[in-house]
């Protein structure tokens, strides 16, 4: 922090995410891009899916078409294999992260790495300014051991997916066309954040386990609270907790979006759907591998 007078973010907006289904049957939980909340520019869309029940994940996400966005998965429990059209393949682990830049189009498929126990994470879709929607697609992924940990006061942990925290450590998620910060953080009962987030970007919290207090606010597991003005936030554990902390600067330009592809016009979401129904993403994925 400089000298400047900390201008404290409030809470403007709180939604709760609702129960849908997604992929092969996927049970999740929609907490932006439904209608509640349509977007938060940059962000689209972010899905929350945790169940220890086979039945409600083992189906995964078959092979689905992206254009014109980035999509961000971070595995909270169990792991996640990834697979393409352009033959690119990995495993995202527990406490790992994947940044897809789908770019000008890709086919690809996520499926679960286990038949059993819990598994749990959250996608998050991350818009694209129109310069960058047909960029060539490209992958940031990192095992939780390439993501840095800060221990701060009072015993609260902050990991650093992406972005740099006040205490300098910078996320291995980098060079990306829309700045981001994503901080996944854990407080015990009774302990405080305080953590600097750049006055011109869009932010919220997501609250995975427990209950926090910004200011007058109480948040609660599975609230989402949009952040207004300012470039601090500060806020306290009413019991142990668990949230992301999330900030990106807006874009600011007309979305026009439709199932997996997200342009700026209609127009250009036909062309995308002309050129994924033509081939032009390149070859599907071979059935046997889906």
């Amino acid at each position: 922090m400089d000298d400047r007078v900390a201008r404290t973010r409030s809470v403007r907006q709180v939604v709760r995410g609702r129960e849908t289904a997604d992929g092969s049957g996927v049970s999740l939980t929609r907490v932006i891009g439904g209608p509640d909340l349509p977007q938060l520019d940059p962000f689209l869309l972010l899905d929350d899916f945790r169940s220890d029940d086979p039945r409600d994940y083992i189906g995964g996400f078959p092979p689905h078409p992206h254009r014109g966005f980035e999509t961000v998965t971070y595995m909270i429990a169990g792991r996640m294999r990834h697979h393409d059209n352009a033959g690119h393949e990995g495993v995202i682990e527990s406490g790992g992260v994947q940044w897809m830049t789908a770019g000008r189009g890709v086919i690809h498929s996520e499926m679960p790495e286990q038949e059993e126990g819990l598994l749990a994470g959250l996608q998050l879709w991350v818009n694209l300014p129109a310069r960058s929607k047909m960029a060539e697609p490209r992958y940031q992924e990192f095992g939780p051991e390439s993501v840095p940990h800060e221990t701060r006061e009072d015993g609260v942990e902050v990991r650093v997916l992406a972005g740099t925290t006040s205490c300098g450590s910078q996320g291995p998620v980098r060079d990306l066309v829309v700045p981001i910060t994503f901080l996944d953080c854990t407080l015990p009962a009774g302990s405080r954040l305080r953590e600097a987030l750049p006055e011109d970007r869009n932010a919220f919290l997501y609250i995975l386990e427990g209950e926090i207090l910004v200011g007058e606010t109480p948040l609660i597991e599975h609230d989402l609270a949009v952040l207004g003005d300012g470039d601090t936030l500060a806020l306290e554990a009413s019991s142990a907790a668990r949230l992301l902390v999330v900030a990106g600067t807006p874009i600011g330009e007309p979305v026009a979006r439709r199932g997996p592809f997200v342009m700026n016009t209609d127009k250009e979401l036909l062309q995308a759907f002309r050129d994924y129904q033509t081939g032009a993403f390149g070859p599907d994925l071979d059935d046997r591998e889906r």
